[in-house]
């Protein structure tokens, strides 16, 4: 005789909840509903307000060209910047153990949680002319970083690089430290290690956080603002392209605001087997 064995409730209960063809509940229909509208409908209206018969002469335009050229460039300059400077941040808060970890932690990741205009005023009492940092930069070198292109990068760094530092520091403490760990025995140097075993590794959380750091540069518009001014084909980035041309140009701010969505959406498709998949 063949016994059959009921899973236990839990199991029972996890499974019934991820089964598939569930009925929705009347009582979570609706706001579901209303939560989707209210996300999609801004960019339903952005894309039905788009001029697409004159939308090769708005691209054409010199503003629309000069903008869109500043922001790839000094988008790309501000991830190399994080790369540099934040892979191995990340390894540190990863790998090495020190008093105070959490606090620096903590103090990487503020600029998520810091109004990027309040981010543009710090960097401004730190690199201007009369910062803390930017007074000896003036004063021996004769150079000021605000309201310059470069201070456009060193802007965008700020804010993006923490989403770099987290997506390699969560890729190192999920990487299996033993394959490091056989190959420094077998002979191999620290940067042999790091260029043969552990980047490898990382891979795909390296390419998630160079992505999201490039799309949060891209979109930097409040520290940039700030720290940065806003003079066209020196600082005048996308965003702020956008906000001056509501007033005079809508119909250029409108096919900014579609470069920018693009860019969002591509960065999206680009993540989607990390972040959009269930497993």
């Amino acid at each position: 005789m063949t016994v059959t064995t009921l899973p236990d409730e839990p199991t029972r209960r996890s499974r019934d909840a991820g089964a598939p063809g569930r009925r929705i509940p009347a009582f979570l229909f609706l706001p579901a509903l209303l939560g989707l509208l209210f996300l999609v409908l801004p960019l339903i209206g952005l894309l039905v307000r788009t001029p697409w018969g004159s939308l090769s002469q708005q691209l054409a335009g010199t503003d629309v060209t000069a903008a869109l050229r500043l922001s790839l460039v000094s988008a790309s300059l501000a991830t190399l910047v994080s790369l540099v400077l934040g892979v191995p941040l990340a390894w540190v808060l990863a790998r090495i153990e020190f008093p105070g970890r959490r606090v620096v932690r903590s103090l990487v990741t503020l600029p998520l949680v810091m109004p990027p205009v309040v981010g543009g005023v710090a960097l401004l009492l730190a690199l201007g002319r009369n910062g803390v940092l930017g007074r000896y930069l003036e004063s021996w070198f004769g150079y000021s970083l605000p309201f310059t292109t470069a201070g456009v990068v060193v802007a965008e760094a700020f804010v993006a690089m923490p989403f770099l530092v987290i997506s390699v520091e969560g890729a190192l403490r999920t990487a299996d430290a033993r394959y490091e760990e056989a190959a420094a025995t077998l002979g191999a140097s620290r940067l042999t290690v790091l260029r043969r075993v552990t980047l490898p590794l990382i891979a795909p959380g390296l390419a998630a956080g160079t992505v999201l750091c490039w799309a949060r540069a891209l979109g930097e518009f409040g520290a940039t603002i700030t720290f940065a001014g806003n003079f066209p084909g020196r600082t005048q980035t996308m965003p702020l392209a956008v906000y001056l041309a509501m007033e005079d140009d809508p119909q250029a701010a409108i096919v900014l605001s579609l470069i920018l969505l693009a860019v969002s959406l591509i960065v999206l498709v680009s993540l989607r087997e990390r972040w959009t998949t269930t497993p």
